[in-house]
């Protein structure tokens, strides 16, 4: 039977308002549990931003839900909320090897089955550097990075020197979207996170080709893109046809937009067989991990069942459900 590894879902660990005081004592997020401890609250300082479940910080519930979907092997890292981003270095690097102990301590339930990602404070060159080597040295698999840093895109120079210094320390990346761009008109129906969350991730993956960036980066990072890579393969096409016919979309960028696909992958959670198809068509088979977005509700909801259930040939479905993920990792070593 093929391998199921999920190298995309999330963990908040229970942590108090008093603790995250130590990162701002206004707005920092933390966890209200309610009740009986089964659901709760993620909190930003007053503020109510997210309902969750126990699923989110307590291993022996992730475990079971796990064997309920055939999961071996689960790849958790930070909800994005926890990134810290826009407080003061020092501060969001002390709260990030914090948040980094406790996923590496959720894990230890199950180390076998159980493996993290670090966050690191990105809006800092040195410190990130430093926390994301610390946490790979303690036993973390790569980092997971938010796709900007306010108005900062994945092709600004400090982003880049961090990606090249995670290829250099052979550091595996995953980037997730957050904090998404709106102007106020989406207010309704998630539709921050239904048109505006793909935007962001098309966003980070063309900034770095259009840019140039891919140039100056070494061919040894592993880089992967949550959520399908959002828009990107659909809109690739046209990415393309832009590059053909205007100087200034390939002013910085040698070669067409399509020829990079080999410098990144995407996860598989694009929930849809034919949207699937598409995905591997522009990325190539070995180019596409298993990813849920797991625990949250616009995540795959039954781990792998679009990939097991696709008319993908059986060793196209082992690649996606663990392979690729284990070559990325380098698990299969």
């Amino acid at each position: 039977m093929t391998l199921k590894i999920d190298m995309h879902a999330h963990f908040f660990p229970p942590i108090t308002r008093q603790e995250a005081a130590a990162l701002d004592p206004v707005d920092a997020p933390w966890l209200r549990r309610d009740g009986d401890g089964s659901t709760g609250q993620i909190m930003a300082g007053d503020r109510p931003f997210r309902p969750v479940d126990a699923t989110l910080w307590d291993p022996a519930l992730r475990i079971a839900q796990m064997d309920r979907h055939g999961v071996d092997l689960q790849i958790l890292c930070a909800t994005p909320v926890m990134f810290g981003y826009t407080y003061p270095a020092q501060a969001a690097a002390d709260w990030a090897a914090r948040m980094n102990d406790l996923a590496l301590e959720h894990c230890a339930f199950a180390p076998g089955r159980l493996k993290a990602l670090a966050q690191v404070p990105l809006q800092d060159l040195e410190l990130a550097c430093r926390e994301a080597s610390r946490a790979r040295a303690a036993g973390h698999l790569g980092v997971q990075i938010g796709n900007h840093v306010g108005p900062r895109d994945l092709d600004d120079d400090t982003l880049v020197q961090f990606l090249v210094h995670c290829a250099n320390d052979g550091i595996p990346v995953l980037v997730h979207p957050w904090d998404m761009m709106t102007d106020g008109r989406m207010k309704r129906w998630m539709l921050p996170w239904l048109v505006a969350m793909p935007a962001e991730t098309q966003l980070g993956i063309l900034s770095l080709i259009l840019s140039g960036a891919f140039e100056r980066i070494p061919r040894s990072l592993k880089l992967c893109f949550a959520h399908g890579g959002g828009s990107f393969a659909f809109l690739l096409g046209r990415v393309d046809n832009a590059w053909r016919h205007r100087d200034i979309v390939r002013q910085d960028c040698p070669q067409p937009p399509s020829s990079y696909t080999d410098r990144f992958y995407v996860d598989s959670a694009v929930f849809d067989p034919r949207s699937l198809r598409l995905l591997i068509d522009v990325m190539g088979e070995d180019r596409v991990l298993l990813g849920s977005d797991y625990p949250y509700p616009l995540g795959e909801q039954e781990v792998g069942r679009l990939v097991s259930n696709s008319d993908l040939l059986p060793a196209v479905q082992h690649k996606i459900l663990s392979a690729n993920t284990q070559t990325f990792f380098g698990l299969d070593r």
